[in-house]
């Protein structure tokens, strides 16, 4: 998250909304933001619904992996990049390249 607010305004560029989504609670990612700095909204999926509907599932049982999805203006999945481990995170380069393609 420190990445994509460090490349916020290339990510801003896109046009594209950004949004983090985690398990944790709401109280935690509000400490988490402004702990950071962090410039985007963060959204809590507690339920595990949001991460189970998009196949974000990792190897470390309890756990959602890492993920990035790039989904276009008529909801459809463009890119999916889901991490079983996390121990790589996605690259900003990648990312912001993706969303580019979406938007064609």
């Amino acid at each position: 998250m420190c990445s994509l607010r460090n490349r916020w305004n290339d990510y801003a560029a896109t046009g594209a909304e950004i949004v983090g989504i985690s398990t944790d609670s709401v109280k935690s990612h509000l400490h988490f933001r402004q702990h950071h700095g962090l410039p985007l909204n963060l959204l809590s999926d507690a339920g595990r619904n949001v991460a189970d509907l998009y196949g974000a599932k990792s190897l470390i049982p309890g756990k959602v992996a890492r993920s990035v999805f790039v989904i276009d203006a008529d909801g459809v999945i463009r890119h999916r990049d889901v991490r079983p481990i996390g121990l790589i995170r996605p690259k900003d380069d990648d990312i912001i390249r993706a969303i580019r393609a979406a938007q064609k």
